[in-house]
């Protein structure tokens, strides 16, 4: 949403995902409950974290509300149990029904984009939308060798699965896009993060990379230094906006922003040899400075980028490059032969988080788990 920032026409928006009381409260600062809508996202409406957030927000809100009844004006539910809605107390006539075969990352197209629709308007979600529905018909229709997605898809594949690159960075050269990459940590490592086939055997080669990246030019002042000269092979998509929502200064920001841009993908690919770099500091350096030096000015290039320019980020354009990436995603996939839309590996943490929950209640001394972890609760405990 922060990427549609310059089409924000509707409500204003906050979220609350994480289970640290921190961000709920901090949102609750900002916000009046005589015009708040709280909108409760959750498929089963079971979900641990986004229903204590919200028993929370619901204590919060009758704090001044007082009167129960008014939960059903001031709450709706995005779910497809319509049995825990109404127990929470929200009406069942404000309950946005979605399919339960669709998953989570992959929900902002259904109900689940209400926030989204809020934020900017119907007429803009629409275009979101069509965006989406663009890349969905390009993806079914397009051969393979020009089918963005697949041909994205399976370069990720030549460089994870025959040179070893074990990350891949999202670099987006659009502020509005700052948590494009995080985003897609989710969707892309949460989906093809396993190591066991749809045929439950362990597979014997590399699957899900992990996917991390910062906006330019901030990336460039903290890791590139690594993608030109480290040891390993990083694969990046460069995402750039021809034109800016904000020219400010006669569009000189962005014109230095997309030389940035354009300079790094083509000192990843050309590099500098050694007697490039040799001219350039022979006149300036002693034979013994010369040579000590020469190493460190040698840059080995062939370094592989995607870059994907756009006019500019419209809500069109933002529907249609996350359909890019979710269709990479599924792609990848299906090549590895895993199910990307399961998620057993945080499971497993749920499970574990919920034996844990009620040794916090106990003055005994925690012996249950390993060493490790004993002695990390009784600290803890120690401290409270």
């Amino acid at each position: 949403m922060k990427a549609l920032k310059p089409y924000a026409v509707g409500l204003g928006a906050y979220f609350v995902s994480n289970i640290d009381g921190t961000h709920l409260a901090e949102v609750l600062k900002k916000v009046d409950p005589e015009t708040t809508l709280f909108i409760v996202a959750s498929k089963t409406f079971t979900t641990q974290e986004t229903i204590t957030n919200a028993t929370s927000a619901k204590k919060w809100f009758l704090k001044s509300a007082k009167d129960p009844r008014t939960i059903a004006k001031h709450f709706v539910a995005l779910s497809t149990n319509k049995e825990k809605v109404k127990e929470f107390g929200i009406d069942e006539a404000n309950m946005f029904v979605f399919w339960d075969w669709v998953s989570g990352r992959y929900s902002v197209w259904s109900s689940i984009g209400l926030s989204v629709a809020l934020y900017m308007g119907y007429c803009n979600f629409e275009r979101f939308l069509a965006g989406a529905h663009h890349i969905d018909n390009h993806f079914r229709n397009t051969p393979p060798d020009r089918n963005v997605p697949v041909v994205l898809a399976m370069l990720g594949i030549w460089y994870s699965n025959f040179f070893n690159a074990e990350t891949h960075a999202i670099l987006p050269y659009d502020q509005y896009l700052h948590r494009f990459a995080a985003y897609f940590q989710q969707a892309d490592m949460e989906s093809n993060g396993k190591y066991v086939t749809k045929n439950s055997e362990q597979v014997n080669f590399t699957t899900g990379p992990i996917i991390w990246g910062e906006p330019g030019t901030n990336g460039q002042h903290a890791f590139y230094q690594l993608i030109h000269q480290g040891t390993r092979l990083i694969p990046c998509d460069f995402i750039a906006p021809a034109v800016s929502h904000n020219p400010i200064e006669g569009n000189k920001h962005h014109k230095i922003l997309l030389a940035n841009f354009l300079a790094q993908t083509e000192a990843l690919m050309k590099g500098k040899d050694e007697e490039t770099a040799k001219k350039e500091l022979t006149s300036k350096y002693k034979p013994d400075e010369l040579k000590k030096l020469l190493p460190h000015k040698v840059f080995l290039g062939n370094r592989p980028t995607n870059s994907i320019v756009v006019k500019q980020i419209t809500p069109f354009i933002l529907g249609a490059l996350i359909a890019i990436y979710e269709h990479k995603i599924f792609t990848q996939g299906v090549v590895w032969d895993i199910n990307s839309f399961d998620q057993w590996g945080v499971e497993l943490g749920k499970e574990l988080a919920k034996k844990i929950e009620p040794e916090w209640e106990t003055l005994d001394k925690i012996t249950s788990h390993d060493q490790s972890t004993n002695g990390l609760i009784n600290f803890i405990k120690s401290i409270w």
